[in-house]
């Protein structure tokens, strides 16, 4: 084992320095011109009007952070490029102090219909009719009141618009991004070193969080996995999870997030000696992993890097598809705002890459009743192909390359 056991929780969170002071933002005139991205898209996919529900994509257009409720707070982006917020009229104090992109807030008291007042400041602005883009993750009781207000307008999808804009993330995101991603590295390495037989899921969850704290993220860890032995063999992990054994394999996934933007990274490897079986496993999971990063290639396919996975499964003989032992789920997935958002590595999906794309690369193995393997590393597309935003695991006895 190399880097792993041999310190102390106490130890390793007092040599932490904070390493984010260098990162800024998104600064008010990207939100801006986000705005202008989606007009354009809007012009290009006949849209009359674009809605933005409270949340990720509010935030990323508008720079307004509001959580999702049961009362309609949202935006709507208009083809001159106005953007009119709609709010309850006890927030509107709350609302428009949250505001970066400036515009109109209209308000509806509580016992008046937020759908109406939307579609009234749609005819006060001249757009009587056509497409109306309602963002993908508004609640579907909205839509529907929405939809029996008034029948003039024909309610669409909007992800065209808002997954069009934020699945290629510029240089300043991707900047954010591999800051929260180094922080989240150097906290897998620490979270190692303090391992010992018997220490809990839950102690190594907590030492996570404060670690992330003491790196200079103030909410600390944005979730974090810890499982031991058996319990890795489930993705997402157990109702209660098992104490460290000694030749037990450790399955940890962790992020935080940054001015915004999500880390994610998994390390999987064995307290103790390795046995035959673990390190077979093990070095099928870092070769699929390579295999996935080595076909996402400009112009190819998202599900095209998840068949690269399956072939070289194959080749190992385990499953191409979703039996076990082998890969129960698609290879990866977008990052950014959200953990997981558009493109999605899996099967049947045409998405080609484009600069600019993230997403996860993690073709987790799973061996039922004994162990699973997930090497998470995350990618970041470039016009000469695809770049690490972590360096991947070494080997089994030296994860982190030390």
């Amino acid at each position: 084992m190399i880097g792993i056991g041999g310190s102390t929780a106490a130890e390793e969170l007092a040599k932490i320095k904070p390493k984010i002071s260098h990162v800024q933002p998104i600064q008010k005139e990207e939100f801006k011109q986000r705005v202008q991205n989606a007009i354009s898209l809007m012009k290009t996919n006949n849209i009359a009007a674009t809605y933005l529900h409270s949340g990720t994509n509010l935030y990323y257009f508008t720079g307004t952070r509001w959580n999702p409720s049961e009362r309609m707070v949202g935006a709507m982006l208009l083809p001159n490029g106005e953007v009119h917020y709609i709010a309850p009229r006890f927030e509107k104090g709350t609302v428009l102090d949250f505001m970066v992109v400036e515009g109109e807030v209209h308000c509806w008291e509580e016992h008046e219909s937020p759908y109406q007042l939307l579609l009234d400041v749609l005819q006060k602005n001249g757009i009587e009719s056509g497409q109306l883009a309602m963002d993908e993750m508004t609640p579907f009781f909205m839509i529907d009141a929405l939809v029996k207000c008034d029948s003039r307008y024909s309610i669409t999808n909007a992800s065209p618009i808002t997954s069009g804009c934020r699945i290629q993330k510029t240089k300043n995101e991707i900047s954010i991004m591999q800051a929260a991603m180094d922080i989240t590295l150097e906290v897998q390495k620490a979270a190692a070193r303090i391992l010992y037989v018997g220490i809990s899921a839950n102690e190594v969850v907590d030492f996570i969080n404060e670690a992330h704290i003491r790196y200079g993220i103030p909410t600390g860890s944005y979730f974090c996995i810890v499982l031991f032995g058996v319990d890795s063999s489930f993705p997402h992990g157990v109702k209660n999870p098992k104490k460290l054994e000694e030749n037990e394999m450790v399955l940890i996934d962790t992020g935080c997030v940054l001015h915004d933007y999500i880390s994610d990274i998994t390390r999987t490897y064995v307290f103790g000696e390795a046995n035959e079986l673990q390190i077979k496993i093990w070095n099928v999971e870092k070769s699929t992993q390579y295999a996935a990063f080595n076909s996402a290639q400009i112009g190819e396919t998202c599900g095209s890097v998840d068949d690269a996975s399956r072939v070289e499964l194959a080749k190992n003989g385990l499953s191409k598809d979703y039996d076990l032992p082998g890969l129960p789920h698609r290879t990866g997935h977008g990052i950014g705002l959200n953990i997981h958002e558009s493109p999605y590595i899996v099967k049947n999906n045409e998405t080609t890459l484009k600069p600019g794309m993230t997403f996860s690369n993690e073709p987790m193995i799973c061996v039922p009743n004994k162990f699973g393997i997930r090497l998470e590393d995350h990618i970041y597309m470039t016009a000469e192909g695809p770049k690490w935003f972590t360096e991947p695991a070494h080997s089994i006895e030296n994860p982190f390359n030390i």
